[in-house]
């Protein structure tokens, strides 16, 4: 296995073939323009993607957030990446919070959001750039950029319409309200609510059944979710068959008939 990267505001851990990556800066509510979280899950995403042995990412936080989103005093005070006239602001943007997007869009197994307690801001829509999201009844969401006469500047407005559709995602985008787990369940943000001191086993249990299936396969099919977003019916038809092709010729591929036929569970091992 790779060696891991060394992270500074979160904790990266491995179990078996799942990684779990945890914001450890409960100080902030774990924002993300104001530390190095950004950096650290740019890292880890690099790091996922070139190492095998690694079937699955959970991405959760320490403390009572998951993340606050961006730091408020500095955007008041335009300092850090909100400094200067627009120009420097939109490379601020580009070299900051939008790497995070970028990278999460190119992670190739499936991420695990355990939303530990409030998403808000550009904390929601990392939440929403994950595969999957399992909340708590202390969880919440909120598109609230325009409260503070801001736009989703990460792409929140890419990801928030293909989960919840266009009218539901205009609603929450124009209005900047909360919504609760209850809600957020309803609404097919969150998969599940489980207790808090149940959230971060039933991540873990989640990321290991998906871990657990052909490797290669597992990884090409996230492709071709993603792509399935972007492209024509018959590019994906194309894309679709060459990636087949690639998985008959495999060996998990055997394996898995094998122990389909012979009744049997079978064990992967990546080729």
């Amino acid at each position: 296995m790779n060696a891991q990267p060394v992270t500074a505001d979160a904790q990266l851990a491995v179990d078996g073939r799942v990684a779990t990556l945890t914001f450890n800066r409960d100080d902030v509510r774990n924002e993300l323009t104001g530390t190095q979280l950004v950096d650290d899950i740019c890292a880890t995403v690099d790091w996922v993607n070139a190492t095998p042995e690694i079937g699955a990412l959970v991405i959760t936080g320490a403390g009572k957030a998951f993340s606050a989103g961006g730091n408020i005093k500095d955007i008041r005070d335009r300092t850090g990446i909100f400094d200067g006239g627009p120009a420097r602001i939109a490379e601020g943007y580009r070299h900051s919070i939008q790497r995070m997007t970028l990278a999460m869009y190119r992670v190739e197994v499936p991420v695990i959001a355990a939303v530990n307690g409030p998403g808000i801001g550009a904390g929601f829509d990392l939440a929403c750039m994950c595969d999957i999201r399992l909340g708590t009844p202390a969880t919440r969401f909120g598109e609230t950029f325009i409260n503070l006469g801001l736009i989703p500047g990460d792409g929140g407005a890419w990801f928030l319409q293909r989960l919840v559709g266009y009218q539901r995602a205009a609603e929450l985008t124009f209005s900047g309200r909360i919504v609760d787990a209850g809600e957020a369940l309803e609404l097919g943000l969150l998969l599940e609510v489980v207790e808090a001191d149940r959230l971060a086993a039933r991540a873990a249990e989640l990321a290991a059944a998906f871990a657990a299936k052909p490797h290669r396969a597992l990884r090409m099919t996230k492709r071709l979710l993603q792509a399935a977003q972007r492209m024509q019916l018959g590019d994906l038809l194309d894309m679709s068959a060459s990636f087949q092709a690639n998985c008959h010729h495999t060996a998990d591929h055997g394996r898995a008939m094998e122990a389909m036929l012979e009744k049997t569970e079978a064990r992967f091992e990546g080729d």
